[in-house]
């Protein structure tokens, strides 16, 4: 199935938030080769947070490669391959606010995932379990993650 989140999202646990959820609906990508969402509500307690507008975006774009890389060919005569090249996605997330009084400015968190051409063919478990770590990762110490952004602690 695509990357396609639901209409309503759950957040994940971070301290200062109840209980947080976000409504999506889709949004013009800025490439051809991505989809976009805006949160166009939110649910729960979450503070000063605030929904997606012109001045303060709240979106999430997802890019696929624009031209996908296949594996190269082997050598005839010996047989090897060149270096592998890698198909590269991104998910972006884009927050507004402010960082002063009335000073407008956005927050970015980019995620990139190479998969190495032909690893998604032949070896889809790896892929699989990439995905399920990273996510699982980002759950389990999304209040962690976000504290590190707060205090820079580590």
């Amino acid at each position: 199935m695509p990357f396609s989140p639901d209409s309503s999202t759950t957040g994940g646990t971070v301290t200062g938030l109840t209980s947080p959820t976000y409504t999506l609906v889709s949004d013009q990508a800025p490439a051809v080769n991505a989809k976009q969402w805006a949160v166009s509500a939110l649910g729960g307690t979450q503070g000063s947070a605030s929904a997606n507008s012109v001045s303060k975006p709240f979106t999430a774009s997802f890019y696929k490669p624009a031209v996908p890389r296949a594996l190269p060919a082997a050598n005839p005569l010996t047989g090897l391959r060149g270096s592998v090249p890698n198909n590269q996605y991104k998910l972006i997330i884009r927050k507004g606010g402010y960082s002063e009084a009335g000073t407008p400015c956005t927050a970015i968190a980019r995620l990139t995932v190479d998969i190495p051409a032909g690893m998604d063919a032949y070896n889809p478990d790896e892929v699989r379990a990439l995905v399920s770590f990273l996510v699982g990762i980002l759950n389990e110490e999304s209040a962690d993650f976000a504290d590190t952004l707060l205090t820079g602690v580590l």
